[in-house]
C-alpha cells in the first residue's frame, strides 16, 4: 500500500517561525515578541491586541483574472474595496486566492498569512500592497509565519524585510 501524497496541511512549512525571527536579527530588525492563544481572523485577534500597543494588521491574498498574484497588508481598521483596489493597481477583476494557491506561491495556510511569506516567493510571482495609512504608523503588527505569535516592528523595518526578499512593495491609501 502506498503512502498518500503529501498536503499543505501535512507539510513542514518552508520556513520556519525561528527562521524568520533568526533572519531578522541577522537584518538588525528590532521587534517585539508575543505568544499567545491561535487566532484566525480580526475578530479573533482583538482578544489579544489589548496588550499589544500599536497598529495591528490584516492580510489579503488575492489574485485577478490573469493569475497575477497580490498580497494586501492593511491596518485592520482600514477598509479594502476590492474594486476601487483593482483600479489603482490597474489589473483585472480581484477575487480571495485559494488555500492551494497561497500554499503554493506564499508556503502559508490560511490564518497565518503575513508580509513576512513573501521569504518564500523566490521567483517574485506575488506583488505586495501596502496600506499607506499603516505605514505611517510607529508600530505595527504581523504573525511572523505562524497565528500563535505576533511580533511588533516598525514599518521601516518592514521594508528593510521586503528589500532584503527583493520585493517592492506598491505603497498605496485604500
Amino acid at each position: 500500500m502506498s503512502n498518500p501524497a503529501p498536503t499543505a496541511d501535512s507539510e513542514p512549512l518552508p520556513t520556519q517561525p525561528e527562521e524568520l525571527l533568526e533572519l531578522l536579527q541577522q537584518l538588525d530588525i528590532e521587534y517585539k515578541y508575543y505568544e499567545h492563544e491561535a487566532v484566525f481572523t480580526v475578530e479573533e485577534s482583538s482578544k489579544i491586541k489589548e496588550e499589544m500597543p500599536g497598529t495591528h494588521c490584516r492580510n489579503l491574498y488575492l489574485r485577478d483574472k490573469k493569475k497575477k498574484n497580490f498580497l494586501v497588508v492593511a491596518a485592520n481598521e482600514t477598509e479594502v474595496d476590492l474594486k476601487t483596489l483593482q483600479e489603482k493597481i490597474e489589473c483585472g477583476r480581484l477575487s480571495f486566492g485559494s488555500a492551494d494557491r497561497l500554499w503554493q506561491f506564499l508556503g502559508i495556510r490560511p490564518g497565518s498569512v503575513c508580509p513576512f511569506t513573501v521569504i518564500n516567493d523566490t521567483d517574485h510571482e506575488v506583488q505586495v500592497v501596502l496600506d499607506a495609512y499603516m505605514m505611517k504608523q510607529e508600530c505595527v503588527h504581523y504573525h511572523p509565519l505562524d497565528n500563535t505569535m505576533t511580533i511588533g516592528l516598525s514599518p521601516d523595518d518592514l521594508l528593510k524585510f521586503f528589500d532584503h526578499t527583493g520585493h517592492e512593495p506598491i505603497i498605496l491609501d485604500l
